[in-house]
């Protein structure tokens, strides 16, 4: 295995390059989206796992670590989060083959275990912001780059929490021991020099001192709820409660469909209103703010881009049952039969609107989870 790691950690860029080829040709595998094809599903499940595989020993190489590298002692929180998803799929066409409608039962174990590592990923991170469902690490950039960062108090909140004695709140940044612990070495530098030139007898008399102050270590403390809730109140519980709705979201969509069916309005418009619910908490702890300027939230720039990529995931409702059925499925055949008559086009159309078809009917796509 250590070779293995090695190779990999030396080839990345190979690596990289090898993975969207095989996976790019998984999509043009025959029957990929038949209910009895279960061997295409298969492979495009073992691809993912050893992609995810291969991404987290590139991300934990020792002599490689970047600051948003992840920690090789912590638990593989995003790889076992990746290989979930890679095996949702195999599972939905397994349990559909050989269960029916009867699947829902399975997909719905698998959303629930996703949802319990995500939870726990989410405490265990101090309550950050999940980046790409938990699969990528929500760490600082820098250092220095404090403007992205949700400061309470003397910590840093949910973009990336700080703790320690050297760095105090209202100092405006700077850590007053470094500038002591200088003046003073200073200081002792000169006394010694008099006192070897000069040598006068009262300074003979005093004990030799060096009152250097070290600046102290710096203590990385993961935050707990009880802090973010008592630092930043109203602010703090609606930000945990809009990433808890994040989280719990497909796992309340797979519950409906099981209820009421999947051609139901029902589970669309839950799903749609707990999406909605989340991310208007989220925007009202970035826009609303109290006197204390502490209360408001500061996304870092990786957070604005998942917040982003929130908003785009709202568009996977088009290609959801029932508003596919009733609305997007004429919308591209209509466009399919326009462009049929284009020499080359119409067929690349016909492919692409082929393959979509066959994606929406595969819950896991669609999920957005």
């Amino acid at each position: 295995m250590e070779a293995y790691k090695t190779w990999v950690r030396r080839n990345k860029d190979y690596v990289h390059s090898l993975e969207s080829l095989a996976n790019g040709l998984t999509w043009l595998l025959p029957e990929r989206f038949s209910t009895s094809e279960i061997g295409p599903e298969a492979v495009t499940a073992f691809l993912g796992i050893i992609t995810a595989l291969n991404e987290h020993i590139i991300d934990t190489a020792p002599s490689e670590r970047q600051p948003g590298s992840a920690d090789p002692s912590s638990f593989p929180y995003g790889l076992c989060i990746s290989a979930l998803k890679d095996l949702e799929t195999l599972v939905e066409v397994v349990a559909e083959h050989y269960y029916g409608d009867k699947k829902w039962n399975f997909i719905a174990v698998t959303e629930a275990i996703k949802v319990m590592v995500r939870l726990a990923l989410f405490r265990n991170s101090g309550y950050k912001m999940l980046l790409h469902g938990g699969e990528t690490p929500n760490v600082e950039k820098g250092s220095d780059d404090t403007s992205s960062q949700h400061r309470i108090g003397g910590f840093t909140g949910p973009g990336g929490y700080h703790h320690g004695p050297g760095w105090l709140p209202n100092n405006h940044g700077q850590n007053p021991w470094s500038f002591e612990g200088r003046a003073l070495s200073a200081l002792s530098r000169f006394g010694e020099s008099v006192r070897t030139t000069s040598n006068p007898t009262w300074i003979q008399r005093v004990p030799q001192q060096h009152p250097i102050m070290e600046p102290p270590t710096s203590i990385i403390k993961r935050p707990t709820l009880a802090m973010i809730l008592s630092e930043k109140g109203v602010n703090g519980a609606l930000f945990v409660l809009g990433e808890i709705l994040f989280i719990t979201r497909p796992l309340i969509y797979v519950f409906f469909i099981r209820r009421y069916g999947i051609r139901s309005w029902i589970p669309w418009f839950i799903s749609l209103s707990v999406d909605f619910i989340g991310f208007g908490f989220l925007s009202h702890v970035t826009k609303s703010g109290t006197v204390e300027r502490e209360q408001k939230f500061h996304f870092s720039a990786s957070e604005k881009d998942e917040v982003k990529r929130r908003k785009l995931l709202w568009a996977l409702y088009l290609m959801r049952e029932p508003f596919f059925g009733k609305y997007t499925r004429q919308k591209l055949e209509g466009t399919e039969r326009l462009l049929e008559p284009v020499p080359l086009i119409g067929t690349l159309t016909g492919k692409i609107v082929e393959l979509i078809i066959g994606a929406q009917t595969r819950y896991t796509y669609m999920s957005g989870s």
